[in-house]
This record gives C-alpha cells, sequence and structure tokens, in this order.
C-alpha cells in the first residue's frame, strides 16, 4: 500500500556533519534560562527600589545580581533605568511570577543558593501584595 522511502532525508542532508552545529548540556541551558528569570526579577526589583527605596530590595538586588553574574561566569547583568510603569501592586504580581519561574528552573537545575533566594523573593513579594496585616483583638 505504501512505498518504501527511496531517497535519504532532506534533514540529514541539508544539515550536511552534526558537529557544525553548537550543542549545549541540559545543565548548561538552564543555567542560561535561570540567569534570564533572575536578571528580568532584578530589573523588576530596581524599577520596586525606584519607587519604595527600602534596604530588603537592596539587598536583594545585590544577591540577585550576584547570582546572574555567577551563572554567566562572571559577566555582571546589565542594569536598566526604572520606569516604575504598572506601579508598585503590579510590579509585585510581576515579580512574585518571575521569581516562581526562577524556583522551578534551579529546583530542577538543583541549584539550592538560586531557589533560596527565588524562594525568599517570592514571600517577600507575596507579603508586599497581601499588605499591612491588622491584627485582630479577641474580647
Amino acid at each position: 500500500m505504501y512505498e518504501p522511502i527511496r531517497t535519504k532525508s532532506v534533514h540529514s542532508t541539508m544539515a550536511g556533519d552534526p558537529s557544525d552545529f553548537p550543542h549545549r548540556s541540559r545543565e548548561e541551558e538552564l543555567d542560561i534560562q535561570l540567569a534570564g528569570h533572575l536578571a528580568a526579577l532584578l530589573a523588576v526589583t530596581d524599577e520596586l527600589r525606584a519607587l519604595t527605596p527600602c534596604t530588603d530590595l537592596e539587598t536583594a538586588a545585590e544577591r540577585l545580581a550576584a547570582q546572574v553574574a555567577r551563572l554567566r561566569g562572571g559577566r555582571a547583568p546589565l542594569r536598566a533605568q526604572p520606569s516604575a510603569a504598572g506601579g508598585p501592586q503590579g510590579l509585585h504580581r510581576r515579580a512574585h511570577a518571575l521569581a516562581g519561574r526562577a524556583l522551578v528552573v534551579a529546583a530542577s537545575r538543583a541549584d539550592t543558593a538560586a531557589a533560596i533566594l527565588s524562594a525568599e523573593r517570592m514571600d517577600a513579594h507575596a507579603a508586599a501584595l497581601a499588605g499591612p496585616r491588622e491584627l485582630s483583638s479577641a474580647h
């Protein structure tokens, strides 16, 4: 019913020698992905610092920059000028989502330092979104 294929695949002949293409290991790909997520989180953290300067955000930015530099072989991340678009609540939501993505990648590559930092940032942004907590008195 079907006629057998008589010619070589176009894909194999066009590709030539498989060593012509750069190949990265899974670990290298995860490093690149994690560095990207942490760099994006750093950008949002810088925007938040411009809106509401505090030592927690300052420390977080320094730690994020150090992790990005480590994952990129010592190259420091570019730091953008904050625009403060979206207001603090929008920035905290975006930062929380980015920290979550970074946490997933860090966990998959067993990078404890990046996973801890990502989880801490998720907690900090979730707390900022929840706002100040009121103490209820039980009378």
